[in-house]
């Protein structure tokens, strides 16, 4: 059978792809419903359910994992109401501390929950060694769910924890390219051991989000480095919108005093962008449904 052509492989869906997974979304109910932390780091705007799911049907896309935001610091009861509002499509990613109970785990896994995250790099967290000990302690909790750790940080802090990554019994995932730098090139320190772990089998990326990590328009410096993760291993790449984009402009120090408006993003060209990346239908069917349905138990 002959591959459809870039016209077809670009709509929407791709491919007709059943099933598409956008692995990275954030939902914000109206701060009436769920309070933020007082010690937040910023204040989102509202993102509704109905708004996600809506931009959603546009581009095709039947699955969803919504990953939990750090203003609601490890309260997950945002999450858990926004899964069970949405159902069976719906997985989660949650933010757990040490003293998250072992009730409260069994109920997040429950609930649709199939991973944890460490946001390091919004709270500026740069020290590997914090990191580690982070990483070992969330790994033994976490570890009789089966769940995966979410890790959002650079690729400085991606390098220390190599030899502690390829040793630990958890799956860990790297948001949004390993915060590479595109501009940069492929040379630039880390990026190689990203690849590495990404060819070990040990840890997914995330090739989303591209605004944070490319200043060019439609981030077509991009390129070599997602082609590069994806020849690596396309079994370990997934795909996520960021929706609703909780990204400052340049420059911006974040206020917890001030509702920060979402960055502007087409999310047609985003999942078009991963798909001319894939180059095939089966990596892409691998990139957008396959990868997804097995990290996220679907």
């Amino acid at each position: 059978m002959n591959q459809p052509s870039t016209t077809d492989a670009l709509a929407i869906p791709p491919y007709g792809l059943g099933g598409i997974c956008d692995c990275h979304t954030h939902v914000f109910p109206p701060a009436s419903q769920f309070p933020f932390a007082g010690n937040r780091h910023y204040t989102p705007d509202t993102a509704t359910v109905e708004s996600l799911l809506a931009m959603h049907r546009r581009i095709g896309v039947e699955r969803v994992v919504i990953v939990h935001p750090s203003p609601y610091g490890d309260d997950n009861s945002s999450l858990l109401w926004a899964m069970r509002t949405i159902g069976r499509s719906a997985r989660g990613v949650a933010v757990i501390s040490d003293t998250t109970s072992t009730e409260m785990l069994n109920t997040l896994h429950q609930g649709g929950v199939r991973g944890t995250r460490l946001n390091l790099e919004t709270i500026g967290q740069n020290d590997p060694s914090v990191a580690q000990e982070q990483l070992l302690r969330t790994a033994k909790q976490v570890a009789p769910l089966g769940w995966h750790i979410q890790m959002y940080t650079n690729l400085g802090v991606i390098t220390g924890l190599y030899d502690t990554i390829m040793q630990s019994a958890a799956t860990v995932v790297i948001d949004h390219f390993g915060r590479l730098n595109a501009k940069a090139g492929l040379n630039q320190p880390g990026f190689d051991a990203l690849l590495s772990l990404v060819r070990s089998g040990k840890v997914y990326v995330k090739l989303s989000a591209g605004y944070r990590v490319s200043e060019e328009l439609n981030y077509t410096d991009l390129d070599p480095f997602a082609q590069a993760l994806i020849a690596a291993n396309p079994d370990r790449m997934l795909w996520g919108t960021d929706w609703p984009h909780p990204f400052p402009p340049k420059g911006t120090v974040r206020s917890p005093d001030v509702i920060e408006k979402a960055h502007p993003e087409d999310n047609v060209a985003a999942i078009q962008r991963v798909v001319r990346w894939a180059g095939t239908k089966d990596i892409a069917k691998k990139i957008l449904v396959d990868n997804p349905a097995r990290l996220y138990d679907f």
